[in-house]
């Protein structure tokens, strides 16, 4: 019998999926890909304490990093709760810009938010977190065994090509 997924598993199969680092968690600025733009933003402070859970959350929700993707999870995130500033703008961005490229999705997302609660919220400890099978992580926040994502995850548009 297999051993369940670890968070930490999921998590850096995630990144290198992205082409993203856990490095890009504390560094000055961050980049933001709109599609065949990017806006560099200061990473603020509130911004480097939610990252880490933010990418938790895609893991355990199973929506892309795509704008759709983005979408979904900014609205799953205001839903299920945010708990400081930037957690509120960046999730307002990515909504503002769902209800335009994603309308459906992003209101299921929202929705399919209901009773579930955020890793903002929860406070439990990071490296907690990490060393949790996937599926336990997926019930103390009220997501279903197989995250909520309607659709296969999606890539971002500088993500790296995918392995054939």
């Amino acid at each position: 019998m297999s051993q369940p997924i670890t968070v930490r598993a999921a998590l850096a199969a995630f990144l290198a999926q992205n082409g993203f680092s856990t490095d890009a968690y504390d560094a000055p600025t961050v980049e933001i890909p709109f599609g065949p733009f990017t806006v560099k933003l200061p990473n603020s402070d509130g911004r480097k304490r939610i990252v880490r859970l933010h990418d938790l959350h895609h893991v355990t929700t199973a929506y892309g990093t795509d704008l759709a993707g983005e979408a979904e999870i900014g609205a799953w995130e205001l839903r299920a709760g945010c708990t400081n500033v930037a957690g509120y703008v960046y999730n307002l961005m990515a909504v503002a810009l769902g209800l335009f490229v994603a309308p459906l999705r992003t209101w299921r997302a929202f929705r399919a938010a209901r009773g579930a609660t955020t890793l903002y919220r929860l406070g439990v400890d990071y490296d907690a977190l990490l060393a949790m099978p996937v599926a336990t992580l997926r019930a103390k926040m009220g997501v279903p065994p197989g995250g909520v994502a309607s659709q296969a995850a999606r890539l971002h548009a500088a993500a790296p090509p995918r392995a054939a």
